[in-house]
């Protein structure tokens, strides 16, 4: 493999018109697969695919493929995560490379597909990842105390008139994607007992992001928005932003960040030394101070760290299921090729603007 940040926009689009899920060839034998798609297999019931058991079929790629999740400008981690990559190359023995994604569908897509073999999953997308494309988390962020966590915040102006969620009525609340945990699945779990129900007392905006939604609230776009808190903290620490612009009107208990998975059909013995090499690593200054103070990762799993996150999955009646994802991979495509549009048209106007002067 020669390229080192792989285009993601085309990607999830020709993943989902040539790779059909019904292509997906399903293990022989298997008794119990709980929530996993019919290409995976769950035997000893920890809620994520088991390894095949035909040998054939295990995967020892000579150059392993990373990915992290696009809360943010995806560019920003290609750079955090370079000394992570050059640490895991020399760890692993074999070449690691960085595919930068645009959305949550592609890199879902990617490793479905056998094209990611390595990637760190947002906390709502992770279900969908481990449910339809047989990823296996084991590791959140952390430091030397505990692994991180973040709360969903709800932003508004400091400068605004609203104090608590049913001030909103009415106002325009961006949610950042339809998979996610913190940006759209608590919110609708949630708001509803503080005298707030998306889609009845407000029409939910998609931002795309939840950089997207905080620049948008800073902007005046927005009213309102429920956003991680570790990413408005990040946002806050690089200068994106001043947290003095801004009021938190309501948070909720503390979830689990991002996970990190590997894909569930690798070697046994390379998923192993992968994991170690995760529980090894200590975060260079500079990779801590723009990871949010953290400086390691913590051993996790899904079954027992995503529990809250299923639960609220359950609350608003969203399964992570193949229906569920096809859905949304749909919005993002589409909701990518609007923003496409709105920055080429944004260029056509930069290059006419001289003409008219």
């Amino acid at each position: 493999m020669k390229r080192r940040i792989l285009p993601a926009a085309g990607f999830a689009a020709a993943l989902l018109a040539a790779m059909p899920w019904s292509s997906v060839q399903a293990q022989g034998s298997c008794s119990f697969r709980g929530a996993l798609d019919d290409a995976y297999c769950d035997e000893n019931r920890d809620m994520v695919a088991d390894a095949p058991t035909d040998p054939a079929r295990l995967r020892d790629p000579s150059t392993l493929v990373f990915a992290y999740t696009p809360v943010e400008d995806p560019a920003l981690y290609a750079n955090q995560f370079r000394p992570f990559l050059e640490y895991l190359t020399q760890c692993t023995g074999k070449r690691t490379v960085y595919f930068q994604v645009t959305s949550n569908a592609a890199q879902v897509e990617a490793m479905r597909s056998g094209r990611l073999h390595i990637a760190g999953f947002s906390t709502g997308p992770t279900a969908f990842a481990v449910n339809l494309a047989g990823a296996v988390p084991f590791a959140v962020k952390g430091n030397e105390q505990a692994y991180e966590s973040y709360r969903v915040v709800t932003l508004v102006r400091a400068d605004s008139p609203f104090q608590q969620l049913s001030d909103l009525r009415g106002r325009r609340v961006a949610h950042t994607s339809a998979t996610s945990n913190s940006g759209n699945l608590a919110p609708r779990a949630f708001f509803p007992g503080a005298g707030l129900t998306p889609d009845t007392d407000y029409r939910v905006v998609f931002s795309g992001g939840h950089d997207r939604s905080v620049m948008g609230v800073n902007a005046g776009d927005y009213d309102a928005a429920p956003v991680a808190s570790d990413v408005f903290d990040r946002m806050v620490a690089r200068g994106q932003v001043r947290r003095e612009n801004f009021r938190i009107i309501w948070q909720s208990d503390p979830f689990p960040t991002s996970s990190f998975a590997h894909a569930h059909d690798l070697r046994p013995e390379l998923a192993q030394r992968i994991r170690q090499c995760f529980y090894d690593f200590r975060f260079p200054a500079a990779m801590s101070r723009d990871l949010g103070g953290n400086d390691r990762f913590w051993p996790a799993t899904y079954a027992r760290d995503w529990a809250p996150v299923r639960a609220v999955a359950d609350a608003v009646n969203a399964p992570y299921n193949r229906a569920a994802w096809d859905a949304e991979s749909r919005r993002e495509l589409e909701a990518e090729q609007r923003r496409n549009q709105q920055r080429q048209q944004q260029q056509q106007q930069q290059q006419q603007a001289p003409r008219t002067q």
